[in-house]
């Protein structure tokens, strides 16, 4: 299939976006807009993904904005059926909603544990099994889960969202292969982005006595190495190529790699990481 072609068979597909009210979302919606998709555009901040919808449209794409909660389960498949009453139908969802959090195991409580897991994992499954229905029933349908660098290897500071993105991971992985099985027309697609300027990080909390504005910004300055475009033209072509797995930045395939050839090898090098640009305190401090 051509790059031509492929690009034609976005025209008056119907696209829905979570977190599309900045970062990788935004860029999506962007991208998807001017290759011809429809888009039901949601973000919890419902002023930012109006701002994403103004382009997306003068790019000629029929968009619905909604403030959108993931982790309210009955909302979200009511808003399922909403958007395929909207639209008359739904051939790809982009589950891209989610939060970071910077904290020890020791030190990070319940409630900081649980609120991450309650956005990114079951927001993610709340979403697929409220889509799930209407993407079979388009006969041509897609889900894209955006896990992440951390779903493949550990970092420490961020168990919580380790936790999370590895558990995306499983679930999509299980459900691509419950999809082939049963031979529904849906595929799927996991993304593990390396590290991409967003708001995520800046926008993450932490633990008492951590700086979570001072984490972000080494994270901006030593980590953030591609732009959200960049993510969303290679998640797009993965999509096209109906990857099972999509990595994003060089980095991401590096230590994918590493992952694979030597697992506790990766988890040396995290913490070796860690100390380096300072993410997390060293053993026996409190900063």
């Amino acid at each position: 299939m051509t790059k031509k072609s492929q690009d034609a068979s976005l025209t008056g597909k119907v696209v829905v976006i979570t977190g599309a009210g900045s970062g990788i979302g935004r860029a999506l919606a962007l991208r998807l807009a001017g290759l011809g998709a429809d888009l039901a555009l949601s973000d919890i901040d419902v002023d930012s993904v109006r701002a994403t919808a103004v382009p997306c449209e003068a790019a000629g794409a029929r968009v619905r904005v909604d403030g959108l909660d993931v982790t309210e389960r009955e909302t979200v498949f009511a808003y399922a059926d909403e958007v395929g009453g909207h639209f008359g139908k739904v051939n790809q969802i982009y589950n891209n909603a989610g939060i970071a959090f910077y904290g020890e195991v020791a030190h990070e409580s319940f409630k900081d544990i649980e609120r991450v897991l309650d956005v990114n994992f079951w927001g993610m499954v709340n979403m697929t099994k409220a889509f799930l229905p209407h993407l079979i029933e388009s006969g041509d349908g897609h889900i894209v889960n955006v896990s992440s660098l951390f779903g493949l290897i550990t970092y420490p500071g961020q168990s919580a969202y380790n936790a999370s993105k590895f558990a995306i991971r499983g679930f999509t992985e299980c459900l691509r292969q419950e999809m082939l099985l049963a031979r529904h027309p849906v595929h799927v697609t996991c993304v593990h982005p390396g590290g991409i300027k967003t708001a995520v990080a800046r926008n993450a909390t932490a633990s008492e006595g951590l700086d979570a504005a001072g984490i972000a910004r080494v994270f901006d300055k030593r980590l953030a190495l591609h732009s959200p475009e960049m993510a969303a033209d290679t998640i797009i072509d993965g999509v096209r190529r109906r990857r099972a797995r999509v990595l994003v930045g060089a980095e991401a395939k590096a230590l994918d790699l590493l992952g694979r050839i030597t697992p506790v090898g990766s988890q040396r090098f995290g913490t070796w990481m860690s100390r380096l640009i300072r993410l997390a305190p060293r053993p026996g401090t409190t900063t």
